[in-house]
């Protein structure tokens, strides 16, 4: 009987095992449904809402929802993650890269940014005061979350810009800092606009942030011995003193 030979490298190739997939792909699914729920019950009940609620309004039984997010505080950063999908595509909709200047830039993502927040005020009452992630390693993986997007922004403006050597990190920094700063505004506005009628008026707010973005983005220029002229688009608009 003749016996054969493989060859050391003639590695056979990894058979797909075609329902391993679909149920990957089932998975992915209901976990998405699940977090539409979850936005549906926020708007609904408010930012104190319960698995029970989101398992009620997804039409399935709590246990199921345990099946697909390891505890609350996997579907807290699920919940996180879809809002800044949603911020993404909202921003990158509705802006003109090639022609906008730098503040039409700052002011539409300003806009776009408020637009999300008073579609649904309950979801960003929820992130920034949930009692799914008040202990200290919720609080962590929220700032990592934080830490994550503005990495991405980061990567996003540099890649926008001609000079090859952009400080990335500089601009994460700057990015890190406007998160910040845009997420305890938003917090007094939800907060305030409770407890008064029109506390701060939509548009009065969007040029708030806008203007508070633009300072914190100016100043860490000068720090850097740059210039932004608001006036140009963005690939034209930082100048070297």
């Amino acid at each position: 009987m003749t016996r054969v030979h493989r060859k050391a490298d003639e590695v056979p190739a990894r058979r797909v095992d075609a329902r391993t997939e679909r149920w990957r792909a089932h998975r992915v699914q209901v976990r998405i449904e699940f977090v539409e729920a979850a936005f549906r019950a926020l708007d609904a009940h408010g930012p104190d809402v319960s698995m029970g609620d989101i398992a009620k309004e997804a039409g399935a039984a709590k246990p199921k929802l345990y099946r697909h997010f390891e505890d609350k505080t996997d579907l807290y950063n699920a919940i996180v993650d879809r809002v800044r999908e949603m911020l993404w595509e909202r921003l990158l909709g509705g802006i003109d890269l090639t022609h906008d200047s730098a503040a039409e830039l700052v002011r539409r993502a300003a806009a776009e940014y408020v637009a999300v927040v008073s579609e649904h005020p309950n979801v960003f009452r929820f992130i920034l005061h949930s009692h799914f992630s008040q202990q200290a390693r919720e609080t962590e993986r929220a700032l990592a979350a934080a830490r994550q997007s503005a990495r991405r922004a980061a990567e996003f403006i540099a890649g926008l810009l001609p000079d090859e050597s952009v400080d990335v990190a500089g601009i994460e920094l700057v990015s890190y800092s406007i998160f910040g700063a845009v997420a305890s505004a938003t917090d007094w506005w939800l907060g305030a606009n409770q407890r008064e009628v029109s506390a701060m008026p939509v548009e009065r707010f969007i040029d708030y942030l806008a203007e508070s973005i633009s300072a914190l983005a100016q100043a860490h220029a000068r720090f850097n011995g740059v210039r932004i002229d608001p006036a140009e688009p963005l690939r034209d608009a930082f100048v070297t003193d």
